[in-house]
């Protein structure tokens, strides 16, 4: 079965780092592109961050860049979402998804709790 597993979630104090990791079984995933999105209660899902087939290109939302850095290791098939300098408004539940070129987002995990405390 194809799958996106996320962990590392939880909960930090204002200022604190967290790295999310999102494992991909079933298949390899070296020629997807894998991003983070997160969703806030009351809120729409957003983009955070993507990264390309072989690390080519990285995206950042506004609001995390220089603050969150994503990277993916096609050896073990995860893609990581290093998190410092948290803020009140990065709490959200976090997901990983992953598409082919020239489709959209189609494979999605189940998401992982973020709490930040102010």
């Amino acid at each position: 079965q194809v799958q996106l597993v996320e962990s590392g979630g939880g909960l930090v104090q204002a200022g604190g780092s967290l790295r999310l990791s999102c494992a991909a079984s079933g298949r390899t995933f070296s020629d997807c592109t894998i991003a983070w999105f997160r969703q806030a209660p009351g809120k729409e899902r957003e983009f955070v961050a993507s990264v390309g087939v072989g690390s080519s290109i990285l995206n950042y939302a506004d609001s995390v860049k220089g603050r969150f850095t994503i990277s993916r290791d096609d050896a073990k098939n995860t893609v990581f979402l290093q998190m410092t300098s948290l803020e009140a408004e990065d709490t959200a539940v976090y997901y990983c998804a992953a598409k082919r070129w020239p489709s959209s987002y189609s494979l999605w995990g189940q998401g992982t709790q973020v709490t930040v405390s102010s």
